[in-house]
């Protein structure tokens, strides 16, 4: 027997299998989907079993071993990969890859990273051990080891090692080893919450064993979450298991707690803060037919749960649900085709949004479900514009007067206010006020951000890092100065202003420290905390009954920024946080700080007006084609050498141009919006298309044509987040 095996290099050029014969001493274990350890030319490399058959033409090599009999992807994770190379042009292996977690990636070897916890118990009836004292009252550490264990199984860690040794030789005890997963829920668990009439007639629209994509445009505050809850609770009631997606990992400590709490130890988490052995230990689980419920990021819609009865993807708008790199896959389009594997409904839910689901949901494409009320007696919260034109005359470069005198208010009333700003660090960038130097990063083109708390420069695209000092290294003299905001910079004058209130920061560079995300929600719900300062990361999901207050410092830089969702973005961003304000019985309040006080889309989110913002931006769109009127393709072309790629990139766009339907549009090539990163110059070209039969092969034939090239890198984004 012989079997084709897909090796762990994802090069373009080896992305095909290669055959091996597989040896007596396998040929009862081996099945497909199994990782298995191969000779490939003169290296030991491991690999993918993607079909098992009775015969060959071409000389073959035997399979050295299995790597891990009890881990292997199952026919519809396998079925899955091919999708996923078809939909995104990556290679094969890419996409078995992206499936599993760390520890079981196709290169890696180790097999086994449970946690091994060594006990020490009796191996003797009583009376036994006590005549061993009795006869043996001079050895101390012994009996003081045998006593210990009269009442049960003690740590080995915890006993005097030569006693134990000497003990084990005697036989009278003896070491129990245990595998204890590293997560585990020890509460109480509680009982279902009732539902509303309008949560009622929501979760009642949902139908199980049909697939179906159904859209639950809920306001900030509806109870979204709590009709999940219901729906997962009738999905094991029939036996059947369920997975819902969360963008952020902010979001994985409430929304956890609260599911802990409803279904115990059937809930799995997987995500990417939790440690190498944690997601072993949440995959063997789902292997093991343990858990019924996995909860995570973008990631775990690839868990191996079998028998799905439903998947659900809260705050379906995020941008985190698109993978950045290869395979460049949205974890949306992952749930529709497991959706319709499992014959199961697919469940978005959403306060904002995004334009082409919702324009789905109106052409009935999916099935709308809105709830427009709050839950309980809490009410949206009032939002007001301030002009910081008028404010920076008076000097205020950071907090409005108003925004000031609301937070005095609110500390004064022991309730908590958050404020907003979508950028990190201490200032946007660095310049000499004598002779106009600008530090920028030497691999990228752009301008590194200062970091106060750590005194040092830092490029926010490949991380490169230097040493702040104040002596310009251009002119020599002592004048540079920080201009722009960052969340840093905020936090310093706020707590000049609030000396006495406790300030928290929440952003990647606060939050990168394992459990560090938990600490400070867990302050913030203990109320420990009077002001968070955060990134866009304090915007979604959380739900905090004592903040009263959002204050959104600078509403225009999202605005600003050159892409056509922007608008889009904006609102979503705005809208999501002005909705962590008055959750509870005490009413919330927003004040939004903006240049463009007139602007359309900070309006529309003054007025709650999600559909306003839509309909504006969709005229928009219509008139420019862009989605959801045509789909959009993003080509990357980088390399190291400007002259050879300038050159490459004018023929791909050629080459398209020659082969797509009139009906295609083919912009550029450009420069990427950030030209060059890590030393990496990129060029880009942006398809619009509506229906093209021959845009797919021509990709595919260009592709081809750049698979050995050393000097230049193709890549293709279908369905891009960012231009």
């Amino acid at each position: 027997m012989y079997a084709e095996v897909l090796i762990q290099y994802g090069i373009k050029y080896l992305d095909k299998t290669f055959t091996y014969h597989i040896p007596d001493s396998l040929k009862d274990d081996l099945e497909v989907g199994m990782k298995v350890k191969i000779e490939f030319g003169k290296q030991t490399i491991n690999g993918f079993v993607t079909n098992i058959k009775d015969s060959t033409d071409v000389e073959t090599k035997d399979i050295i071993g299995i790597v891990n009999k009890d881990l292997k992807l199952n026919d519809e994770l396998m079925q899955l990969g091919k999708y996923i190379k078809d939909k995104t042009l990556c290679t094969l292996v890419s996409a078995y890859q992206t499936m599993l977690p760390t520890a079981l990636k196709v290169n890696k070897d180790k097999e086994d990273m449970s946690l091994k916890v060594k006990y020490i118990e009796l191996n003797k009836d009583i009376d036994t051990i006590n005549e061993y004292i009795e006869k043996n009252k001079s050895r101390d550490k012994q009996i003081e080891v045998l006593n210990s264990l009269i009442n049960g199984r003690v740590l080995k860690k915890d006993l005097n090692t030569s006693a134990v040794k000497t003990l084990l030789s005697k036989d009278l005890i003896k070491e129990v080893i245990e595998n204890p997963y590293r997560l585990e829920y020890t509460g109480e668990i509680e009982n279902k919450y009732n539902l509303t009439p309008e949560q009622t007639k929501v979760y009642e629209s949902i139908e199980f064993d049909k697939e179906n994509t159904y859209l639950i445009h809920g306001i900030t505050g509806s109870g979204k979450t709590e009709i999940y809850m219901h729906l997962i609770d009738d999905c094991l009631n029939m036996n059947k298991t369920a997975i819902m997606l969360v963008p952020e990992i902010s979001l994985t400590h409430q929304i956890i707690q609260r599911f802990y709490k409803r279904f115990g130890n059937k809930v799995a988490i997987f995500h990417s803060r939790l440690s190498e052995g944690e997601k072993f230990d949440e995959y063997k689980k789902i292997l093991n037919k343990e858990v019924s419920v996995v909860i995570g990021t973008r990631s775990a819609i690839f868990t191996p749960l079998l028998n799905i009865g439903i998947i659900i993807i809260d705050e379906e708008h995020t941008s985190s649900y698109k993978q950045d790199n290869n395979p460049r896959y949205h974890a949306l389009d992952i749930a529709k085709w497991r959706s319709n594997y499992h014959g199961c409904p697919l469940v978005l839910g959403s306060a904002t949004p995004s334009f082409e689901t919702m324009a789905r949901a109106l052409k009935g494409v999916y099935t709308y479900l809105p709830l427009n009320v709050r839950v309980g007696t809490s009410k949206l919260p009032k939002i007001s514009i301030v002009n910081m034109q008028k404010e920076y005359r008076k000097r205020n470069m950071i907090l409005s007067d108003e925004l000031k005198d609301k937070i005095t208010d609110r500390l004064n009333k022991h309730e908590q206010v958050m404020l907003l700003l979508n950028r990190r660090g201490f200032s946007t960038f660095i310049s000499c006020e004598e002779c106009g130097f600008t530090y920028d990063c030497p691999h990228c083109d752009i301008t590194l951000t200062y970091h106060k708390t750590s005194n040092n420069l830092r490029c926010h695209y490949c991380g490169y890092t230097v040493p702040f000092s104040n002596e310009c290294p251009n002119c020599k003299k002592e004048s540079i100065k920080s201009l722009g905001l960052g969340t840093e910079k905020v936090e310093e004058y706020v707590k000049s202003v609030y000396p006495l209130a406790s300030i928290i920061r929440m952003d990647i560079d606060t939050t990168s420290k394992k459990g560090s995300h938990d600490e400070i929600i867990k302050a913030i719900e203990d109320r420990r905390v009077d002001i968070v300062i955060g990134t866009q990361m304090i915007s979604k999901g959380l739900d905090f009954p004592n903040v009263t207050l959002v204050g959104i410092i600078n509403a225009d830089e999202s605005l600003n920024i050159p892409d056509f969702r922007s608008g889009e973005n904006t609102y979503s961003l705005l809208s999501q946080v002005s909705g962590r304000a008055g959750r509870s019985t005490l009413p919330g309040e927003v004040i939004i700080q903006t240049f463009n006080p007139d602007d359309t889309t900070l309006n529309f989110v003054a007025k709650n007006d999600y559909m306003g913002n839509y309909n504006h931006e969709m005229n928009i769109r219509k008139i420019l084609k862009y989605p959801p009127y045509y789909y959009l393709i993003g080509i990357k072309v980088t390399g190291t050498n400007y002259e050879i790629l300038s050159k490459e990139v004018t023929k791909i766009a050629n080459y398209i141009r020659k082969h797509i339907d009139k009906t295609t549009i083919c912009l550029g090539p450009t420069t990427a919006a950030i030209f060059k990163v890590n030393n990496i110059y990129r060029f880009q070209i942006i398809i619009k298309y509506r229906k093209d039969d021959n845009l797919f092969k021509t990709l595919h034939e260009i592709d081809e044509m750049y698979i050995s090239n050393k000097n230049v890198n193709f890549e293709i984004d279908i369905d891009p987040l960012k231009i």
